[in-house]
């Protein structure tokens, strides 16, 4: 029988072209399945073959569990019972005992036979899935084989891949038999193997897209840095040429436009803006934004944003329909834009002097014309003014030694005052949680900082939420907004 075992390995693994040792795998919990049905009860069986040899034993086994954690008696053991049969036995371990190995002649049974070629199957899949791999293509190209739910099953070679309903750019109708390209979003490893799941929509599609159109790319003579869309209707990619002899835009273009246009009919007739990458965020923005035109623009480092100033009559091209323009142009460049005309933006700009010189004029004891220099000379907060260095500011005309010492001082004590006041505060405020079971005064602390002062407010946290703010494990915080919610239902 072991050589019978060994023609048998042999001939799948030739036929199928998977590896021999999945077929051993297979042709185990075939022999382990038939073995399992001389039992009445739900028994672990392991069946071993040599791979040299084709012999092969079986064993039935039990799983070492704590006392307090057995289920099922039939295939698991406490360990106080696995120590009298093995002595240095430990929990997960497993004890066996040798069982009569099945006739392999005898397995005829359909059951045995479907194991094995539904591993077979499973591992003709992962290796197709891992040569397709292994050629790193995110480029997907096939034939919608069938309609499912209004998600597309695609046939690529070997591959079937799955592009789902909302990956699909609005409006487009596919129908069985067509032709599509979608870009590689996933894989999910399901229990029905390993399925490609793909895209139309991400802005990676568009990416690859215009590698296939525009060679440059490939051959490393220009760069997409950057791409944003609303699938459908309207793109941004942002191009970078690596040489100076190369215009970016006009290479994406192509002759007469041949270039872009091929990329927008496969996409729909998804309108496509070609902006020029810069390493400047600003000018970046100010590309973004096209075609509307940019009269200046004040970079807020701290928050990630930029206020954009435009002429009135730009304010809609800027903007664009339903927010459109400025939407994209801030997913490509990853600045919040907030834009606003030349009105609004002195003043806001009025309104932001009139708080900074009242906090100066307060917090400093100065008079409106002192607070006015500090302003003029770029100073915005209590802390620039405590620790910007000693030169920068005696570098200041209309200051002297003692008066830069003076507000260097009173801007330090300011800044101690507050810190003490807002502690004394939160100290306050965190009483009421701290009489919650599982409380800390931490822990209360950061959540009054935040806000959450009382149980209902805390009860009204999700548990995202709570991780968020706290860095608490998901458990603890599970279980502290259960506590704060437990009077809703008293």
């Amino acid at each position: 029988m072991s050589r019978e075992v060994l023609l048998v390995v042999d001939a799948l693994a030739r036929e199928k072209n998977v590896d021999k040792e999945i077929v051993f795998g297979a042709l185990e919990l075939a022999l382990a399945s038939a073995t399992k049905k001389r039992f009445h009860e739900d028994v672990d069986v392991r069946v071993s073959i040599d791979r040299l040899t084709g012999e092969y034993d079986s064993f039935r086994r039990w799983q070492v569990v704590a006392d307090d954690a057995l289920e099922f008696s039939e295939r698991q053991l406490t360990l106080d019972q696995a120590l009298q049969q093995k002595s240095d036995a430990q929990i997960d371990d497993f004890i066996e005992q040798p069982l009569e190995a099945v006739e392999f002649g005898r397995i005829g049974a359909q059951a045995a036979k479907q194991v094995i070629l539904q591993k077979i199957r499973e591992a003709e899949r992962e290796q197709i899935l891992n040569d397709f791999l292994a050629r790193k293509e995110h480029l997907v190209t096939g034939v919608i084989k069938r309609m499912e739910r209004g998600s597309a099953i695609i046939e690529s070679g070997r591959l079937e891949a799955l592009l789902p309903r909302e990956q699909m750019i609005p409006k487009e109708n596919l129908r069985v038999g067509d032709r599509v390209r979608a870009y590689l979003l996933r894989i999910d490893r399901g229990g029905r193997g390993p399925q490609l799941i793909l895209s139309r929509v991400v802005p990676e599609f568009i990416i690859k897209l215009f590698e296939l159109e525009v060679p440059e790319i490939e051959e490393g003579l220009l760069e997409i840095r950057a791409a944003a869309r609303d699938a459908g209707m309207r793109a941004k990619i942002a191009v970078k040429s690596n040489d100076q002899r190369i215009d970016p835009i006009g290479t994406c273009v192509g002759m007469r436009g041949s270039r872009v246009q091929a990329v927008t009919g496969e996409l729909g007739g998804e309108r496509v803006d070609i902006i020029l990458w810069s390493a400047d965020p600003a000018q970046f923005v100010i590309g973004a934004l096209a075609p509307a035109e940019v009269s200046s623009i004040v970079v807020d480092e701290d928050k990630h944003s930029m206020d954009v100033v435009v002429e009135e009559e730009q304010l809609a091209m800027a903007i664009g329909r339903s927010g459109q323009n400025v939407r994209l142009a801030s997913e490509l460049t990853g600045w919040n834009l907030n834009i606003m005309t030349v009105e609004e933006a002195e003043k806001k700009h009025e309104e932001e002097y009139t708080s900074i010189r009242k906090i100066f004029i307060e917090k400093l004891d100065v008079d409106e014309e002192l607070a006015d220099i500090l302003i003029q000379e770029g100073f915005s907060t209590l802390e620039e003014v405590a620790y910007v260095p000693l030169s920068e500011m005696l570098e200041i005309e209309a200051f002297d030694e003692n008066t830069v010492n003076e507000l260097r001082s009173r801007a330090r004590n300011a800044l101690l005052t507050e810190a003490i006041a807002s502690e004394e505060k939160v100290e306050n405020l965190a009483e009421s949680l701290l009489k919650m079971d599982g409380m800390d005064n931490d822990t209360a602390g950061i959540l009054a900082s935040k806000g959450v002062i009382t149980m209902d407010d805390l009860a009204d946290l999700a548990v995202d939420d709570l991780v968020e703010m706290t860095g608490m494990d998901e458990e603890r915080a599970k279980q502290l907004i259960m506590t704060a919610r437990a009077p809703w239902f008293a």
